[in-house]
């Protein structure tokens, strides 16, 4: 099993990111945002559901609600891109995606307002989910929220010029983490740079639409980003089928 885990985490980056919230207002066309209640749910919800992991078996939950490629594109389980992005594979694992969501996830859903911000952690963690379906080996079992979390990095750093702040200690964050990911065995990196480019792309979709006719702009934006995700997962299902045809397939 693949934990991912973020890895560390810069104090000087949340207390700027803290800072920022005082100053954002938001550009993407939704409603001012006071408290950021969509952050504080995502928590709830992943800690919720850990604690079900661990009550079930950490690994036994993994392996049946992680990314698996396998599972997606032989058994059908489509579901794995999502709920894999809601499981992880320890206490570690999940306190230092959390530590991230919290410290950075405020300033985004103000900027965004929250269903916007929903949005983009959704795509982003789907963004994750697909690159490590579409580059892991077959046999990899990958979980965890690190896509979603580099989404938001990656998000906070493509409209970090729309926020009038420094956002140097966040790139230097992204790029500790990053690099951790090719350094600490277990990590799936290709998760953590898909979510970044599907964040940043959403950050760009969503922040940069013209005034003019905006929700028209972001909607066709969105569902590029979508379809470009589709494309990848059907190239890799077909890749997959392509590869066990010979053998017979695997056995239901």
């Amino acid at each position: 099993m693949v934990t991912a885990p973020v890895g560390f985490q810069c104090p000087v980056c949340v207390g700027t990111a803290a800072a920022a919230q005082q100053v954002v207002r938001t550009f993407a066309g939704g409603k001012q945002v006071k408290k950021p209640i969509v952050t504080y749910v995502l928590i709830g919800i992943n800690v919720a559901v850990f604690a079900l992991q661990m009550l079930l078996g950490v690994d036994a939950v993994a392996g049946d609600w992680g990314m698996w490629p396998i599972g997606i594109g032989i058994y059908n389980e489509w579901w794995r891109l999502l709920t894999g992005a809601f499981l992880h594979g320890s206490f570690l694992h999940i306190a230092f995606n959390m530590y991230v969501l919290f410290a950075l996830g405020p300033t985004l859903e103000r900027l965004l307002g929250h269903g916007r911000y929903l949005l983009l952690y959704i795509v982003a963690a789907l963004g994750g989910s697909v690159a490590s379906y579409a580059f892991s080996d077959f046999h990899t079992v990958s979980v965890g929220a690190s896509g979603a979390i580099f989404g938001l990095m990656g998000a906070l750093v493509v409209a970090g010029r729309r926020l009038r702040y420094d956002i140097k200690q966040v790139v230097i964050l992204l790029v500790i983490n990053f690099v951790i990911g090719f350094i600490a065995p277990g990590v799936d990196w290709r998760a953590h740079l898909g979510g970044l480019l599907t964040g940043a792309a959403m950050a760009a979709v969503l922040v940069m639409a013209p005034r003019e006719h905006r929700m028209l702009w972001q909607n066709l934006g969105v569902v590029g980003i979508l379809l470009v995700l589709g494309a990848m997962v059907a190239w890799r299902t077909a890749d997959l089928l392509a590869m066990l045809a010979p053998i017979g397939g695997l056995a239901t």
